[in-house]
């Protein structure tokens, strides 16, 4: 039997700063405008760490809709679909964050949703995608069990496959979040951003070419779970452990789409322990009374651990969710 060569998929065309500036019209009034907050007592903590003379601004995505960032780049997406797209549906992976975006932008579309969950998911992330009239299916032990269970139902169904970061709709979206800092406060040196799939972080990258060239980018990832950590060291996708208690960086992959761009603008790519990223939550807490999920206080994190890269610089720093689960604070609280 004669095997016939299957064509290996394109990869996706990132996104342009025009269609940013179309997902900024698209999602006008439909997501929060989320202050970006300078904290005093987050600048003596980075101090007394070894960035002297960093002074810090958070973007608090932890204060958007759904508690995190990734709704702008679900609503880019699902707005732009036509009705038949939306009468078949969608079907997405997720630890959570991107479950509930699209979940929240499936119902304000009127389009029929299914969410594959990991086993045990943060009780408050699987309750709110439910409470949003998302079908939740549980199946697997990771983020990546979740996407091949996605991928047989979407096949099964014709519903369309939402991934997390190989969708260039999504990272327009997210990148408004990025237009929106650099409105606020133009004059910053460096701006750190969390990764687990890297379209946050791509579409940062997207931005500060386009509008702030000087402007260092500097992604950060959980050290348990360095897959794209290592993917954008080595300059080809690598898959490795994914083992961090952050479950929005709990990613064992890399991702094509977000990790050209990384490749072509970001400055440096950091790793932090988990007991870092936890110590970073409770700063939060303490310093600027909000709070942070884990993925959401890792840029923090960041800070905190490489002091050097910091220090004297006027640094922006991305809190890009904050649905922490009880377990996740008392941990922070208690130290």
């Amino acid at each position: 039997m004669t095997t016939i060569p299957q064509p290996v998929p394109e990869e996706p065309a990132p996104p342009t700063m025009r269609d940013v500036l179309a997902a900024a019209r698209r999602v006008d009034g439909l997501v929060v405008r989320t202050p970006a907050l300078a904290h005093p007592e987050l600048d003596r903590a980075v101090a007394a760490a070894g960035a002297v003379g960093a002074s810090l601004v958070v973007k608090h995505e932890n204060l958007q809709h759904t508690g995190a960032f990734k709704v702008r780049g679900a609503l880019n997406l699902l707005l732009g679909l036509d009705d038949e797209a939306r009468r078949r549906g969608i079907v997405a992976y997720s630890t959570g964050n991107h479950a509930q975006a699209l979940a929240h932008a499936a119902r304000h579309t009127g389009t029929a949703c299914t969410i594959v969950m990991p086993r045990h998911p943060n009780p408050l992330k699987e309750r709110a995608v439910r409470d949003l009239g998302a079908d939740v299916v549980l199946d697997g032990e990771t983020f990546d069990d979740a996407r091949v269970r996605a991928g047989a139902v979407a096949a099964a169904t014709g519903a369309r496959l939402v991934g997390a970061a190989n969708e260039p709709v999504l990272v327009a979206g997210v990148a408004t979040a990025t237009l929106e800092l650099l409105e606020q406060a133009p004059d910053l040196d460096v701006l750190v951003v969390p990764v687990g799939g890297g379209s946050g972080a791509a579409a940062a990258c997207l931005v500060a070419g386009a509008l702030a060239p000087g402007l260092r980018v500097i992604a950060v990832q959980a050290a348990a779970s360095p897959a794209a950590h290592d993917s954008w060291r080595a300059g080809e996708l690598r898959t490795a452990a994914n083992a961090t208690r952050a479950e929005g960086l709990a990613v064992g992959c890399g991702f094509a789409l977000t990790q050209a761009v990384l490749r072509e603008r970001l400055t440096d790519f950091l790793l932090v322990d988990d007991d870092a990223i936890t110590a970073a939550q409770r700063l939060y807490l303490t310093g600027a009374r909000t709070v942070a999920e884990g993925a959401g206080a890792a840029a923090l994190g960041a800070v905190l651990t490489h002091p050097a890269a910091f220090a004297g610089r006027r640094v922006g720093v991305v809190c890009s969710g904050g649905n922490a689960s009880e377990v996740e604070l008392r941990r922070a609280l208690v130290g």
